[in-house]
């Protein structure tokens, strides 16, 4: 099933100005009950899903991180080592500006289509020297071997939910919720949640140039958040940590999960509360410090003036008339 995000290929993502590009003709589907459940890549996912959806399993997270994928005359080349003024394929704002930040001796250039279409388009074309995708999407269409370099969060920090699969359903069908279940991942789950609770919070999309790293650990989760300029001159950072330990040990209900992995009968809460996630059987403590610990991150860096960074990006890509 094609979405608008598969058809319109004239564009950048971020000037079609509409949000749900690759999912909105998939949950019509899901209301029209002529599907069960649909998997997406979480990172096309809206922080806010249609009334009466929501997302019943998230699955343990991929490698997370971009990838570059040069033409084969630069084999052994990396970002840093590319003769200036190469041009790098990407249709991702939060790439771009990470790229001339980090890289102003490259070009940056859209590009669209699918990944088959990215890699025709690197390999038999003349404008591009190099692309990058996320390293999820590259093992799954099994080119691990065209990866010329792994990008760390460090140089490339990437986007909310990237590397994590979703299973989106009805809210009320809680015999697919039961089905799913086993599938939720605890620590991803956390993970996501303050990723979304992030995004949601600054109003971000693909339109503005956002990224995240988080990290989990057993008794705490962490997580670093970024906004930048289109240019990548401006930028705003900040990391913060929360502990879990203390935490409630129960799940409402009051049954026990003592190694934090799903329970076999699931008490569903609202998901609208973790932007779009059932919890399922996770300890709701732990639930709401991955949340607040996303929204506090936003807020320091709206404080500190990320709403005008991105209300000047919106602008400048799609200019009101």
């Amino acid at each position: 099933m094609n979405t608008t995000g598969d058809n319109i290929l004239d564009k950048a993502l971020p000037k079609i100005g509409e949000k749900s590009l690759f999912t909105k003709e998939l949950e019509i589907a899901l209301e029209n009950q002529s599907v069960d459940f649909i998997v997406h890549s979480l990172k096309d996912l809206p922080t806010e899903l249609p009334s009466g959806l929501s997302l019943g399993a998230i699955l343990e997270r991929e490698d997370p991180r971009d990838a570059l994928i040069l033409n084969k005359k630069w084999s052994g080349k990396t970002l840093a080592t590319l003769p200036s003024g190469s041009v790098i394929g990407t249709s991702s704002l939060r790439r771009s500006a990470q790229l001339a930040r980090n890289y102003p001796q490259l070009k940056v250039e859209n590009i669209r289509g699918n990944l088959n279409t990215r890699l025709k388009k690197l390999d038999e074309g003349n404008v591009f020297d190099g692309i990058i995708l996320a390293v999820a999407g590259i093992v799954r269409m099994k080119w691990k071997d065209r990866i010329s370099e792994y990008l760390e969060p460090t140089s490339m920090m990437y986007a909310v939910g990237q590397g994590a699969l979703a299973v989106e359903c009805r809210d009320n069908d809680h015999f697919i919720l039961s089905l799913l279940e086993p599938l939720h991942h605890q620590a991803t789950v956390l993970r996501i949640i303050a990723e979304r609770a992030f995004l949601n919070t600054l109003g971000g999309g693909c339109s503005a140039p956002v990224a995240v790293f988080s990290e989990y650990k057993p008794g705490s989760l962490s997580m670093t958040g970024a906004v930048w300029s289109l240019d990548g001159r401006e930028t705003l950072q900040d990391a913060m940590e929360r502990s879990l330990d203390g935490e409630e040990n129960e799940v409402d209900g009051g049954q026990e999960v003592g190694s934090g992995e799903p329970a076999r009968k699931s008490v569903h809460h609202d998901a609208s509360t973790y932007f779009g996630i059932h919890p399922g059987f996770f300890k709701t403590g732990h639930l709401q410090c991955a949340r607040h610990l996303g929204m506090s991150l936003a807020h320091e860096l709206m404080d500190r003036g990320a709403i005008k960074i991105m209300s000047t990006a919106k602008q400048t890509i799609n200019p009101k008339p």
